[in-house]
């Protein structure tokens, strides 16, 4: 179990105010190991003396020394590749590590997500699309994909979804909201300008904004209010060293458990609709009988009626 790994599970049993420094470390751990013990404690919300004491629940002997295997664990693995690789493993070996990381990650996840936090998003979510209002998905880069996957679900629930990936028009479309309407902004950092200035403008113009980043972060601190909902998604991946997988991983599961509670909560006027889709699909994917016969005449396996009498 690496440190990272240690100090999320230790999390749910610690005091809640050596909590806030737990998530201070998963949220950023390369900028904990350099900062001094005030800076901490002021990121934290806690004293001094609780940062270490933190430090020594988690099995460090204080401050000192868990910084200094703090600074060792951030550096670990291949830079921008996969924190659980190293540059001699063999294909068999990324397998099984980039495999056991991604389903350690979403195991961790499912025992630390807020029931609470999905439930009010779903609810303001599912009214949003019960009453034709306006639900947009605001991402950047990576992120920007795992928006456009968001959209791509809800559009087949029947609501008004859009996904935006373009900073200025970010600006544009939330300056266009309206009470009611909701904004998902998603982030792996939670530190792009862009977004936290779409999500500060859907906030002025009274929209319900949902963020997925990293707890800690200032686009979290920004989810403050009745009408601000913060879906939590942390991770040990250094987003300034690695490429994004877990945290796509994690945000692209938020997302489906979204999808699955509006789709619930709409209920009984959704399932006509999603009945025809099918099938309309249908209609445009080949059968198995048209399928043999393509197979056929690539073989050129003509039938008898088919020849010419000579």
């Amino acid at each position: 179990m690496s440190m990272l790994e240690r100090v999320q599970a230790a999390l749910p049993a610690l005091p809640p105010a050596e909590q806030r420094v737990a998530k201070l470390v998963l949220a950023d751990a390369r900028s904990f190991a350099s900062l001094p013990v005030s800076e901490l404690a002021d990121r934290a919300h806690v004293s001094k003396p609780t940062v270490v004491r933190f430090c020594r629940s988690v099995g460090y002997d204080g401050l000192a020394d868990f910084k200094l295997k703090l600074a060792g664990t951030v550096n670990e693995g291949v830079p921008f590749v996969h924190r659980a690789v190293d540059e001699d493993d063999k294909p068999g070996d990324i397998v099984v590590k980039v495999v056991d990381n991604a389903v350690s990650a979403l195991l961790a996840y499912r025992n630390q997500a807020a029931a609470a936090a999905f439930e009010r998003a779903i609810n303001a979510l599912a009214s949003a699309g019960r009453n034709g209002r306006r639900i947009e998905f605001y991402g950047v880069g990576n992120s920007g994909i795992v928006a456009q996957d968001a959209q791509h679900k809800f559009f087949r629930l029947g609501v008004t979804a859009a996904a935006v990936s373009d900073g200025h028009v970010q600006v544009m479309s939330a300056t266009m909201l309206q009470p009611g309407d909701c904004a998902v902004i998603i982030s792996n950092s939670g530190r792009s300008r862009d977004l936290l200035d779409a999500a500060e403008i859907a906030r002025r113009k009274g929209a319900t904004t949902i963020v997925i980043t990293a707890s800690g972060s200032p686009l979290a601190h920004a989810a403050g209010g009745a009408q601000h909902i913060l879906l939590a998604a942390d991770h040990p991946e250094d987003y300034d060293r690695y490429s994004p997988m877990v945290s796509r991983l994690l945000h692209l599961v938020i997302v489906d458990i979204l999808t699955t509670g509006v789709a619930l909560r709409l209920g009984s006027q959704l399932r006509p609709m999603l009945a025809e889709i099918k099938r309309n699909l249908r209609q445009r994917r080949y059968t198995l009988a048209e399928r043999e016969g393509t197979e056929a005449l690539e073989g050129g396996d003509v039938s008898p009626s088919s020849s010419s009498t000579p």
